[in-house]
């Protein structure tokens, strides 16, 4: 894509108010009708992330038009675009919103680097990143043997922790996945749920199933937990064992006591990799209870090999409204204290 700036000069200090016309011309392999979406949904969100900018499109010419500043934000966003769109990732009015938040983020984060990162290709899909904090997320858990992804709920921490998981197993990093759940949520014990043990604890392990389904061929599953290769179960489980040669996921870490977060670490062994997720500010253990995600992360702060990653409602991926939802509660309580 080439720029031909047009405008005037301002007075100092109004600059990047100084009305300008910036001409982008689309690259060969841009393909316009990708870039702008079906029935122009990109191009609407373009608009709409820059009410102050008029663009227009004829054929594979971009016109932009209107203060300096965001005219050049907005050239800068659709060239980032362009990248996403040549690495054949569909673009849709949710990634341009995300792309937006990026580039007037005060990192000013490529959105290209972030939204172009493959993790892996399942089932017709691609699994990638599609935040900084995501991006920043995969990249701890590759460079670390010890992962904890803390954030709430939509920022991906799970999935993207289970995407992990599946790519070592598939390049033979590691000869098999655990993963794992404490079995007690929203307040409810197993002895009060109906059914056989197994039937009360499927419900919690779930969620796990779950992704795993969405990465590989359902088929293989029933088979790859015969064999041992993956295995699906509560913490409770680990207790006794040493697990060599394993990427082990352990999820809802924040219903672990401090006893249980440190009955789960310490089954770490040779040539394995473990990440963590949780959302402590969603804790359901009884009253008095701390979580052992909460004290984990003064105890193990600052050493080697270990990595603390924190999400925020920045990083959910649902409907636009839960991070709103998020970012209302945590008002709540901050508030309510």
């Amino acid at each position: 894509m080439t720029a031909q700036p047009g405008g005037g000069s301002g007075q100092p200090g109004a600059e990047s108010r100084t009305p300008v016309v910036h001409r982008l011309e689309l690259a060969d392999g841009v393909d316009p009708r990708a870039l702008l979406g079906p029935a122009d949904e990109v191009l609407r969100a373009v608009e709409r992330g820059f009410p102050a900018v008029d663009v227009h499109a004829r054929d594979r010419l971009l016109t932009l038009e209107g203060p300096r500043g965001e005219v050049e934000l907005a050239a800068r966003l659709l060239e980032e675009l362009s990248q996403i769109s040549m690495a054949a990732q569909p673009l849709s009015a949710d990634a341009v919103d995300r792309a937006i938040a990026m580039l007037r983020s005060p990192a000013a984060t490529s959105p290209a680097s972030v939204m172009t990162t493959n993790i892996l290709s399942a089932r017709g899909k691609t699994i990638r990143p599609k935040t900084v904090g995501q991006k920043e997320y995969v990249e701890a858990i590759d460079r670390n043997t010890v992962t904890f992804g803390i954030g709430p709920a939509g920022t991906g921490k799970t999935y993207l922790a289970m995407a992990k998981a599946v790519q070592a197993l598939q390049n033979k990093e590691v000869s098999r996945l655990l993963l794992t759940r404490p079995a007690v949520e929203a307040g409810e014990r197993l002895g009060f749920l109906p059914g056989t043990l197994t039937e009360k604890i499927d419900p919690y392990l779930r969620p796990l199933y779950d992704a795993l389904h969405d990465m590989l061929d359902p088929d293989s599953i029933p088979r790859l937990m015969a064999s041992g290769v993956i295995e699906v179960a509560p913490l409770a489980y680990m207790r006794g064992r040493t697990l060599n040669g394993a990427f082990i996921v352990l999820d809802e870490a924040q219903n672990t006591s401090p006893e249980q977060m440190k009955m789960f670490l310490t089954r770490l062994g040779f040539g394995s990799k473990m990440v963590v997720t949780g959302d402590v500010t969603q804790v359901d253990l009884p009253g008095g209870t701390r979580s052992g995600l909460r004290v984990v992360t003064e105890i193990l702060d600052g050493i080697d090999d270990i990595a603390f990653c924190r999400l925020t409602s920045a990083d959910v991926v649902r409907h636009r409204l839960v991070g709103d939802i998020i970012d209302a509660y945590a008002r709540w309580d901050k508030e309510d204290r």
